[in-house]
């Protein structure tokens, strides 16, 4: 027997379609209607009857869509995966090293099983934390994740709930933590059945993607609960050491208690009842050091943000481009204080918005912000889905690196990034209606024709291809160019794990010189000092005579007595003794 639960304070009837037999089920306490129904269990396919209404459509908790986000919601025991982790504990996020990965483009297969195959890669590499970006259920069986409809059931496409539970099992015997990116802004528009069962979003505010997700409208209690539920299955039945939150910036929320608190609280509360380590991570575009507070600081209580502000101040001043957002930034100014304070605008005027933006970041660590020159929003929000390594030459993609591990945030890769690979990352979907499909398709030329692109150059999501051409080719890795890179990425990445003035979060012991006319800065962490320049001319800078380069970018940097001669577009790291 399996006891089928829904929320629906919407409808009049609901029953629980199993075959060609529909079992009706009783309204309960709190809007709740539930049905025992002999015979079923895990692997059972079932579907809601909605006020009799056909077609039946999927549970709102469906753990499992094998045909689609239309097709019906499957059964699935989580107490039966034989777990081999039961001692494992994540490493403290301060300790992190992240690397960003898309299931279905990290290797040909695109598949759970494959990407199971490249742990040992990763584990070599440095790697201490996997991020996967969406794998809840999405329309079709390509695109990036985060038109997400059915957030309880993984992929099928990648592998369903079994595969996923591998793949999390095996990270932990390499002994690599996996981090889980979920969307609780908004949800896709092929598939969403949710507005059938109640009112899972508000007229109150409107969002990009149309009537925000209700968090404190009327019945908005059983929506926060739906989503808190999530989280909370996703570390407790699958493992997962951690969470990223989409855009929070994105959550409508007035309630006297936010749900990132809410959310935050109810995560500590799991860690103290398994005994394991959780992360959550917020990714917010309000520059809002609050974020990462502790709730008894009247803060929300996240472990981190990702600091865009750091990710833009590098990319403008290596690449020049100061087009849309990035016109807020790009000079040496901007990198040094976004080195040295996190947030570059912390409650001053941003051109760009035409207001004053952000908050100043006081009293916390650099631990609690992640540092990046490249993630998946980054390089495929681009028209063509460029890496950095397409835009700039290969020093400057070194010297990218060099600052992103030596910086004092919590580094972050991105897939392909330490092997400077030759394929985009373009946006692609499969939406099975053609109508939308057309949509999509225009909307992302229209887009970009605004920024001046021609229509004829922007991928179209909606083809094969465009997937296609964004999936990573391991073989280039044994290309000289490749090579030489991905050499590099290893020589920065243990570096960092060497020093320890390199992982020490304090941002008052930072400091920064720089010139904005002579392009070049350098930055002392401890008795490391860094080394960038960014002309096209040579820098000769003094140094204590005792000191020693401990890596350097390019073979023709070279110490001469108290003189440190760096070539165009190059990075030297060396030791003061």
């Amino acid at each position: 027997m399996h006891r089928f639960k829904v929320w629906a304070p919407e409808p009049s009837t609901i029953g629980v379609k199993i075959e060609s037999t529909v079992h009706p089920m009783q309204k309960t306490a709190g809007d709740w209607w539930q049905a025992d129904v002999e015979n079923a269990g895990a692997g059972t396919d079932y579907a809601f009857l909605v006020d009799g209404s056909q077609p039946a459509v999927p549970d709102p908790r469906s753990a499992w869509q094998p045909h689609g986000v239309h097709g019906p919601s499957r059964v699935v025991d989580h107490a039966g995966f034989a777990w081999t982790d039961a001692q494992w504990q994540a490493p403290p996020l301060a300790s992190a090293i992240l690397y960003e990965l898309h299931i279905g483009t990290f290797t040909p297969e695109g598949t759970l099983e494959a990407a199971q195959l490249r742990l040992r890669y990763l584990r070599g590499l440095g790697i201490t934390h996997v991020e996967l970006m969406p794998v809840n259920a999405f329309p079709g069986s390509r695109g990036w994740g985060y038109d997400g409809v059915s957030l309880f059931a993984p992929q099928d496409a990648y592998g369903g709930p079994e595969a996923l539970k591998r793949f999390v099992n095996a990270c932990h015997e390499h002994g690599l933590a996996v981090l889980l990116d979920v969307v609780y802004n908004h949800l896709g528009p092929s598939g969403n059945y949710l507005g059938k069962f109640g009112p899972y979003f508000t007229h109150l505010h409107n969002t990009p993607w149309g009537d925000a997700v209700n968090l404190e409208d009327a019945g908005s209690h059983e929506v926060r609960r739906f989503l808190c539920d999530n989280a909370l299955m996703w570390l407790r039945d699958y493992h997962f050491d951690g969470l990223r939150l989409d855009a929070v910036h994105a959550y409508m929320d007035r309630s006297a208690i936010h749900f990132m608190e809410q959310l935050s609280t109810e995560v500590r509360a799991l860690e103290a009842e398994t005994g394991r380590r959780y992360a959550v991570i917020a990714e917010s575009d309000l520059n809002d050091p609050h974020l990462v507070k502790a709730p008894e600081a009247g803060g929300y209580g996240m472990d981190a943000q990702w600091s865009d502000d750091f990710h833009h101040s590098l990319v403008t001043v290596l690449t020049g481009d100061c087009s849309g957002y990035y016109s807020d930034f790009g000079t040496m100014a901007d990198l040094a204080k976004s080195l040295k304070s996190a947030f570059v605008y912390d409650g001053i005027y941003a051109p760009h918005r035409d207001r004053i933006h952000g908050r100043p970041v006081e009293g916390l660590s650099a631990w609690r912000f992640l540092g990046y020159s490249q993630n998946h929003d980054q390089v495929g929000n681009r028209a063509q889905g460029e890496r950095l390594c397409h835009l700039v030459n290969t020093e400057r993609a070194k010297i990218a690196a060099a600052l992103v591990f030596t910086a004092p945030f919590v580094p972050m890769l991105f897939q392909g990034e330490e092997w400077a690979a030759s394929s985009p990352f373009q946006y692609f979907t499969d939406h099975e209606d053609p109508h939308l499909g057309r949509l999509v398709s225009e909307g992302r030329k229209k887009e970009f024709a605004a920024f001046g692109w021609s229509p004829d150059d922007i991928p179209d999501p909606q083809d094969e291809q465009t997937f296609l051409r964004s999936k990573l080719n391991w073989e280039e890795q044994a290309n000289e160019q490749h090579a030489e890179m991905l050499d590099w990425y290893r020589q920065v990445i243990a570096l960092r794990k060497s020093h320890p003035e390199l992982t020490d979060g304090s941002l008052k012991k930072i400091k920064v010189e720089y010139s904005e006319e002579e392009k070049w800065l350098a930055m002392r962490r401890g008795d490391l000092e860094i080394v960038v320049n960014l002309r096209n001319q040579p820098l000769k800078r003094q140094i204590p005579s005792a000191s020693k380069v401990v890596l350097s970018s390019n073979a023709a940097i070279k110490t001469d007595q108290a003189s440190l001669n760096l070539p165009p577009d190059s990075v030297a790291i060396f030791k003061v003794e």
